[in-house]
């Protein structure tokens, strides 16, 4: 029976799919903006953000002066950025994060005196505004131009070179290039900037594609990544369609077709791919045999069944000590209540009802009287050791209960099938309490299966692995700076500590924690405390993140200035002594300084002769520089009773 298989992957993209939420939020909160060229390569899309009240303009000269205008997710150039703050203009970047952060790597080149070169599509929107960051941007579209222009000029050999990547580009095209400058160049800094959702859209076109009879590739025709698919499932598939809508398909375009394959680019909507599936799911159906004919049902009647073998019916009733089986022959099937199910507590009408399809083994067949004793429990016990036979094979992740703990590991049962995951595996500590986990529900990987000694074994560990893989290249995929994630302390040190954002971990330093001046983390955090954390800075290369606490809204310089002025007397906590005097601090987050000279009213040779930290004591505010925010304090001049001013 022929099918139809989704790729996994198709559709929008993380950052196609903020730049149309973005634009939909601010056409609804302003009543209106303009779009800056295509939000994105599809014309239903733009068509549906223009219902909203998102103009669509073509340049900055269409552009009123004060409008808000939205950048387009595959950005543009900087002397449009700057043209628009020229007049008044409100730009919403929707640029796609991983597009922005090859504009950054282009202006840090020409900042630091480096060629950037960029492999892409010269007339491509993303690839033109990348060059812009750099007056000295060189685009080449694949490895050959970029090998010729190396040895034009042997000595652009030796120059210092930044290379980076369309995100959308071809995987080969780009490893090509890479090669090329390891081989030729000696002062080149390569940055791999293929989007990985894009490299994860290819790689799974490319396997569908091998596997498919016809393969359709939905997507507007001017989207560069659609362009690619299309070309990547050419190579593995006879025929090709490449599609913006469903209307575009032909009756008869999957005849003798098997399997059909579909996919689509980072800027096709959901909406389009379901109607295009349900287009060639309607076409296979059409494809379908049509009922059989009366000779054919009568032949069948005249099967005979034989012990052992398997056979397919339906139910016809179900009663309290058997279930009756219409088989479509002369002899009618029967399932005991002992033969349905492995678990002797069950209810037939728990198991089957009347009018299901049901697979069973024949177990005894009786032609005097006309029937034919079936078993679903043998039937199922098979076919679960094939299923487990079969997820060991296929690497397919499936879940069991943990029943027991014996030397060296623990028991799950899958499917009633006993399956032994060692210590090593389980994905505890070493050394962990392994009881612990009886009665949990896991997801394990089978590693091993011997049917013949009824021997399975799993790893527990593999699934783990891997999920926190998945959510490692969600994380990076889709971060930016000032995202919130809410976050779990992992570990401290003494200027910081690790939060796990959800399988990366990222850095909170010391002075992220808290407005207040602290002197180790453990003041304010401890290990496995949830934080709600924001994005400061992260470098995908390094795989760092840089995490901040503090909420930025409410700024502790603010509290001081609306709670006191000049002349107010506080109670100040003596925060840290130095030679020359002591901090205090005024409010959390906000400190001032006492002079050694406005300590006390008579001379001292140290601060810490007259205070200690921690101490809180009164002090009157004598100056307070806004600009520099620094605050002055003095408890001399309570002493001396305002005799004097302090110095």
């Amino acid at each position: 029976m022929a099918e139809v298989r989704v790729a996994k992957s198709a559709g929008f993209c993380y950052g196609v799919e903020r730049a149309v939420k973005l634009a939909e939020e601010t056409a609804r909160e302003k009543g209106g903006c303009a779009m800056l060229g295509s939000i994105i390569h599809n014309v239903h899309v733009v068509a549906e953000l223009e219902a909203l009240g998102a103009r669509q303009v073509n340049s900055v000269e269409e552009v009123r002066p004060g409008e808000t205008v939205i950048i387009r997710s595959h950005g543009e150039r900087k002397e449009v950025f700057d043209r628009l703050e020229q007049l008044g203009a409100v730009c919403v970047n929707a640029t796609c994060p991983n597009v922005l952060r090859i504009q950054q790597l282009v202006a840090q080149a020409d900042r630091e005196g480096r060629i950037p070169l960029i492999i892409g599509e010269p007339r491509h929107p993303e690839v033109m505004g990348v060059a812009s960051w750099s007056d000295r941007s060189v685009i080449f579209p694949g490895p050959e131009e970029l090998e010729k222009w190396l040895l034009q000029e042997p000595s652009r050999q030796s120059l210092p070179l930044t290379a980076v990547a369309q995100t959308t580009c071809v995987r080969t095209i780009w490893e090509t290039s890479k090669e090329i400058l390891k081989k030729l160049c000696t002062n080149a800094k390569i940055f791999d900037t293929i989007c990985s959702a894009t490299h994860r859209r290819q790689l799974e076109a490319a396997e569908l594609a091998a596997q498919a009879d016809v393969m359709v590739v939905v997507g507007d025709r001017k989207s560069a990544n659609t362009k690619h698919l299309a070309e990547i499932c050419r190579k593995a598939c006879p025929v090709v369609y490449q599609i913006e809508q469903a209307g575009e398909l032909t009756t008869g375009f999957l005849s003798g077709c098997t399997m059909a394959g579909l996919t689509a680019g980072a800027s096709t909507p959901a909406g389009i791919i379901k109607e295009v599936y349900t287009t060639m799911s309607e076409e296979i159906k059409n494809m379908e045999p049509q009922e059989e004919s009366f000779e054919e049902l009568l032949d069948k009647s005249f099967k005979t069944l034989n012990t052992g073998e398997k056979v397919t019916g339906i139910v016809t009733a179900v009663g309290p000590t058997e279930v009756q089986v219409d088989l479509g022959c002369k002899q009618a099937g029967y399932i005991s209540v002992e033969e349905l199910s492995a678990d002797p507590s069950v209810k037939p009408e728990d198991v089957v009802k009347v009018g299901d399809e049901i697979e069973t083994y024949i177990i005894r067949v009786n032609d005097v009287e006309g029937y034919a004793m079936l078993s679903k429990k043998r039937l199922d016990a098979v076919k679960v050791w094939e299923d487990i036979a079969e997820a060991c094979e296929n690497k397919t992740t499936l879940e069991g209960k943990v029943t027991e703990e014996n030397k060296g590991g623990i028991v799950v049962n899958v499917k009633g099938v006993r399956v032994f995951v060692p210590a090593s595996q389980s994905g505890q500590p070493r050394g962990a309490d392994l009881s612990q986990m009886i009665g949990q529900t896991v997801s394990l990987r089978i590693t091993e299966v011997n049917r013949a000694r009824r021997r399975v074994v799993g790893s527990i560990r593999a699934v783990q692995y891997e999920e926190r893989q998945a959510a490692q290249a969600a994380i990076w995929e889709s971060i930016e700076v000032g995202k919130h994630y809410t976050g779990t302390v992992k570990s401290m040190t003494s200027y910081g500590v690790f939060v796990d954002i959800g399988g990366v971990d990222g850095m909170v330093h010391i002075s992220e924690l808290s407005w207040s001046r602290i002197k180790n983390p453990a003041e304010v955090v401890s290990v496995g405390d949830t934080l709600d954390v924001y994005v400061i800075s992260f470098d995908p290369e390094k795989h760092k993140i840089s995490l901040g606490v503090k909420d930025r809204s409410c700024n502790p310089w603010d509290k001081f200035m609306e709670t006191y002025k000049v002349g107010d007397v506080a109670s100040v906590r003596i925060v840290k002594l130095m030679t020359f005097g002591a901090f205090a601090e005024v409010v959390p987050g906000v400190d001032g300084l006492i002079h050694i000279s406005q300590i006390a009213d008579r001379r001292i040779e140290k601060p810490g002769d007259v205070l200690s930290e921690g101490q809180i004591v009164d002090a009157k505010i004598t100056a307070v520089d806004e600009e520099k925010q620094k605050i002055s304090l003095s408890i001399r001049a309570l002493l001396n009773d305002g005799d004097e001013d302090a110095e």
